[in-house]
């Protein structure tokens, strides 16, 4: 027996097809049995039932198949459909943050107005209503998340000292000021705190310089602290007749002659007002020029440095292979030459491992690099970095210790120095502050 199948097909499958199995039987003359002429039948119908299953199971192969594109292409839809869903999400999400970006750079600025306390107020609330990762989209000219996020620790430990019912006797201490809150108590109230504890019969109120600061204060923790003219006027309000103003300031610069222009006007409101030296006391003209401010303030600073890193004397710390890097702001003003007298100054000491610095560079010998360069070729191996201002703020933190790629801890790591910082300003150290004390009783003395 022969078995022909004729298949009509379809992608290699039989689909409905018609077959035909033809026999030649012959039997006699080919001399087979019945019982094989069954088998052959049997074989046969075997192979055409495998057919027929192989095509079925192609039929649902495809069916699922298709199936499965129709969902792959609904789940995309779903997909699309979620992606312009989340669209207006993240443009309203930018448009919060945006807001308050804008509503603190206008608050970043220098000049006080009317407006000054509710745009801090609207500030705030604007910010608190954002969500967490509305607060991370926040980004102005000035503004950033942590304007109002960071945390420099707890501001109601600070007493902005702008209180009324002076009497007669106001003795105005004038800081630049910081937002880093726990710098401010420990740097600055505790200046005025040992002024107040040495003059009982004056009353010490605080004054900032830097609107800026007392903006971010005010905004972000409710703290309100007086600028150089709200302060003066609360002190003619408050009928003082004997004005003593201590600046916290470094030196005779831009910050001090401003205070004084801001003093100049309203000096006839007053019976007296005497302006005591700030930190370092004259200025002088050139770099050789030292005076016992400067020293006292050089002792009392590396003296602090060295208890702090756990050295004895500069020349153990030497020994060891560890310079001092005293970082400070540095300026334009002709005072800049302080800084150089400080180099001076620690050189008399004997301090041959500590350097002076500053942020601006000005004068050029103090700038990063030109300090680098002289503590590498002085052949040390570790620096300890600590701020050579009143207080640890912004500058202490960020432009000294911070982790951007221009930060001094940075770059002295960058140049194979090991480094270690120290976050602590002048205004903290006992013998800081006792400075101030005997500057203020000097002007006080002036006065009889």
């Amino acid at each position: 027996m022969d078995v022909y199948v004729v298949r009509s097909t379809e992608g290699g499958c039989v689909r409905h097809s018609r077959f035909y199995i033809s026999f030649r039987t012959n039997i006699l003359e080919r001399g087979r049995s019945p019982m094989k002429k069954a088998l052959a039948f049997l074989m046969a119908a075997v192979m055409l039932m495998s057919m027929l299953t192989a095509c079925g199971n192609k039929d649902v192969a495809d069916d699922t198949k298709d199936n499965n594109v129709s969902t792959t292409e609904a789940n995309q839809a779903t997909v699309d459909t979620k992606d312009n869903s989340d669209a207006p999400t993240a443009d309203a999400d930018q448009a919060a943050a945006d807001e308050v970006a804008a509503l603190i750079d206008a608050i970043y600025v220098q000049a006080r107005t009317e407006e000054t306390d509710a745009q801090c107020e609207a500030a705030k609330a604007a910010w608190d209503a954002l969500t967490d990762a509305q607060k991370a989209l926040v980004e102005g000219e000035e503004a950033s998340p942590d304007y109002f996020g960071l945390d420099t620790g707890d501001a109601s430990k600070d007493d902005p000292r702008n209180q009324d019912e002076i009497g007669e006797k106001e003795l105005l201490v004038v800081s630049f000021g910081t937002s880093f809150n726990d710098s401010r108590v420990a740097d600055i109230k505790s200046i005025e705190d040992a002024l107040q504890e040495a003059n009982p019969d004056w009353s010490v109120r605080r004054a900032f310089t830097a609107q800026i600061i007392i903006n971010h204060i005010q905004a972000r923790d409710g703290e309100k602290i007086d600028n150089m003219e709200q302060a003066l006027e609360r002190a003619v309000a408050n009928g003082v007749k004997q004005l003593v103003v201590q600046p916290t300031h470094l030196m005779h610069g831009a910050e001090y002659d401003e205070m004084c222009a801001a003093i100049d006007k309203v000096r006839d409101k007053f019976e007296s007002v005497e302006i005591a030296e700030p930190m370092l006391g004259e200025v002088g003209n050139d770099a050789t020029v030292i005076n016992a401010d400067k020293e006292a303030v050089a002792k009392a600073v590396v003296a602090a440095a060295l208890s702090e890193s756990g050295y004895e004397s500069t020349a153990a710390a030497k020994e060891a292979g560890v310079a001092y890097v005293l970082m400070g702001h540095g300026t334009a003003h002709v005072a800049k030459v302080t800084y150089s007298q400080m180099a001076t100054q620690m050189d008399k000491l004997g301090y041959e491992n500590v350097f002076i610095g500053t942020v601006e560079g000005e004068p050029e010998d103090t700038s990063c690099e030109a300090v680098i360069a002289a503590v590498k070729e002085a052949g040390y191996t570790t620096v300890v970095l600590r701020p050579l201002m009143v207080v640890a703020g912004d500058h202490a933190n960020n432009d000294m210790a911070g982790a951007d790629d221009d930060s001094w801890k940075t770059m002295f790591e960058a140049a194979g120095f090991t480094v270690n910082c120290q976050i602590s300003g002048l205004g903290r150290i006992a013998d800081v502050q006792a400075l101030y004390v005997a500057h203020t009783k000097a002007a006080i003395d002036a006065i009889a």
